[in-house]
């Protein structure tokens, strides 16, 4: 158990990393950044930066250094950058849990191996295991990269007609996975954490609607039946116990309204490994925001409370929607966070709103 005064070091210096920051100091605790870009919205609010590749060893031995435990705020750190840094410090989660999110393959197939519901997927190497794929998954799917994809990049929907070899060559001709079309009623998530000790707890389940693959509002509770978020909560349990994880992670889920029973089925396509995007309500709308809980957890603290505090509604400022902050602070009730970044570009996460309304009884 770490103790206040204490380092986290972080990898990546995004927003993310910015409200880490920031929840641990609140905590007494201290962040030091790792990230390869001069400029990141993390370095106005953390106690010490580094600016180095993720490769560059030197510079990752001088970071192990300084810090007491090592977290990331993004998946797609490098293999041999968390290994590096594991052998000379904790790193958490642990390395495996990358691996296993990194490869959207082998992230299905350890999700199907603890008896959870995926979408229909395929192994697709090459143009021809496409067409193989096509032909027992049918239209619409999905093809995706196996790695390096988020908000919609490196993926393409199949539709009648589609000229395979061509989406193939459009998506780089990497390694890729088909994915069968999954008639959702709602996208969902749920954001929990579990300790260094196997302490599991878990926010409300979020109801999550997309704009242009780019999480446009995230609305809690979700509007589930309570056996299907108790469902969630299980589901979010299972993964974090089958992967030894420490830290908050979150899972996406399809909710499935079935027409021939009366109960509703979640089917899980994604796990962050990570604090995340529709768990921001929770730092006006809970006891415990996600970030606390996230520092709490690789700390190894006991963790906090995760009682809503009513009913929450959290919108991402994409682009020049952050132009309407002085709008925006007029709002009754608008809790506004801005995330310091300079330039503002289209699609660009440049901050976001929460509203807390109260619950009546």
């Amino acid at each position: 158990m770490l103790e206040p005064g204490a380092t986290i070091g972080i990898l990546g210096g995004g927003q993310l990393a910015r409200m880490l920051a920031m929840a641990g100091a609140r905590l007494g605790l201290k962040s030091h950044i790792f990230s390869p870009a001069a400029s990141e919205p993390a370095f106005d609010v953390c106690a010490a930066r580094t600016i180095a590749a993720y490769e560059d060893q030197d510079a990752l031995g001088k970071f192990a250094d300084s810090v007491d435990v090592v977290t990331y705020e993004f998946e797609n750190v490098p293999a041999a950058t968390a290994d590096f840094l594991a052998a000379r410090k904790p790193v958490r989660p642990n390395p495996r849990v990358l691996a296993l999110t990194q490869d959207r393959l082998i992230e299905k197939r350890f999700v199907q191996s603890l008896g959870i519901e995926t979408a229909e997927f395929a192994d697709v190497a090459d143009a021809g295991a496409l067409a193989r794929a096509v032909a027992r998954l049918g239209r619409p799917s999905i093809l995706k990269t196996r790695r390096l994809g988020y908000d919609g990049k490196g993926q393409i929907m199949l539709q009648g007609g589609a000229d395979l070899a061509a989406t193939f060559r459009a998506l780089g001709g990497v390694p890729c996975i088909l994915e069968s079309f999954v008639p959702f009623a709602k996208e969902i998530s749920i954001v929990a954490a579990r300790s260094l000790d196997g302490e599991f707890r878990a926010f409300d389940v979020c109801e999550n609607v997309h704009e242009h693959h780019i999480l446009a509002t995230t609305t809690v509770p979700a509007g589930l039946a309570p056996e299907t978020a108790a469902q969630a909560a299980d589901i979010a349990r299972k993964i974090a116990e089958a992967a030894d994880y420490v830290g908050i992670l979150a899972v996406e889920m399809f909710l499935i309204e079935q027409q021939s029973a009366p109960t509703e089925r979640l089917v899980v396509n994604e796990i962050a490994p990570r604090v995340h995007n529709s768990g921001h309500w929770t730092i006006d709308g809970a006891s415990t925001s996600q970030f606390e809980q996230h520092m709490r957890a690789i700390a190894g603290w006991p963790l906090g409370e995760t009682r809503r505090h009513g009913r929450a509604v959290m919108k991402n400022l994409i682009g020049e929607d952050a132009s309407r902050w002085r709008e925006i602070l007029r709002e009754k009730g608008a809790c506004l966070h801005l995330y310091g970044k300079t330039e503002i570009r289209p699609g660009r996460k440049m901050g976001h709103v929460t509203y807390v309304v109260p619950e009546t009884k």
